[in-house]
C-alpha cells in the first residue's frame, strides 16, 4: 500500500505547486484571494495551518476545489479508494474535519465530501469566484442549520439540500452532537 502525506502536509506543498503552476507571484495570489502575502508565504512554508474558510479563498482564487489543495493531484490509479487512504483535514479554528471520500482518478466534475461539524460550531464560505459547484448536502447524523444566500434549510438525518457555491454557504451545528454529513459536488465553472 503506498504511503500517504496528511493534508496538514500536503497543504503548504500543494498550495505552493499550483501557484507555481499557475505562474502567480505571492503579490499575485493575495490579491486574487484577499489574503495577505504574508499569510500565504506562512500556509506555504508550514508555519500557519489554514482555516475552511481561509484555504478555500485560496483554492478559489486559482479555480480550484477546496479538496484539491488537501490531496495529493488527482491521476488514475483506482476505482476505489479505502477509509484509511481517504485524506482528511481538521479546521484548527472550529475543529470541523473534512475527508475527500472520491476515489482517485481523472479530474472528475464530482466528488464526494464527508464532513463532521462539532457541536456549537459554524463555518461559512463566500460565494465562489471562479469554480463553483452545484451542491447537495445528506445529513447523516445530529442538526445542521445550512444558509445559502437568504435562505435557511434546518436539516434532520436523511435531509437532503441542494445549494449552490455561487452564493454564500454558513453551515451551523446548533445541537450538543457532532453534525455528520455528505457533500456531493458538481463542479463547473
Amino acid at each position: 500500500m503506498a504511503t500517504h502525506s496528511s493534508p496538514e502536509h500536503l497543504i503548504p506543498r500543494r498550495v505552493r505547486e499550483e501557484r507555481n503552476r499557475r505562474g502567480l507571484t505571492l503579490d499575485q495570489l493575495a490579491g486574487m484571494a484577499d489574503v495577505s502575502r504574508a499569510m500565504i508565504s506562512k500556509i506555504e512554508r508550514g508555519q500557519s495551518t489554514p482555516t475552511a474558510v481561509l484555504l478555500s479563498k485560496i483554492a478559489d482564487a486559482m479555480g480550484l476545489s477546496l479538496s484539491a489543495l488537501m490531496s495529493e493531484p488527482r491521476t488514475p490509479t483506482t476505482a476505489v479508494r479505502r477509509m484509511q487512504e481517504q485524506p482528511h483535514w481538521v479546521d484548527p479554528e472550529t475543529g470541523y474535519i473534512r475527508r475527500l471520500v472520491s476515489p482517485p482518478g481523472d479530474d472528475s466534475a464530482t466528488e464526494v465530501v464527508a464532513v463532521e461539524l462539532p457541536a456549537h460550531k459554524t463555518v461559512t464560505f463566500a460565494a465562489t469566484e471562479s469554480l463553483h459547484s452545484d451542491d447537495q448536502v445528506l445529513l447523516l447524523a445530529g442538526r445542521l442549520n445550512l444558509r445559502c444566500a437568504e435562505v435557511l434549510y434546518e436539516l434532520q438525518p436523511g435531509d437532503c439540500a441542494r445549494v449552490s457555491t455561487t452564493q454564500e454557504q454558513t453551515f451551523e451545528n446548533p445541537a450538543d452532537a457532532t453534525a455528520r454529513y455528505l457533500v456531493i459536488k458538481s463542479h463547473y465553472r
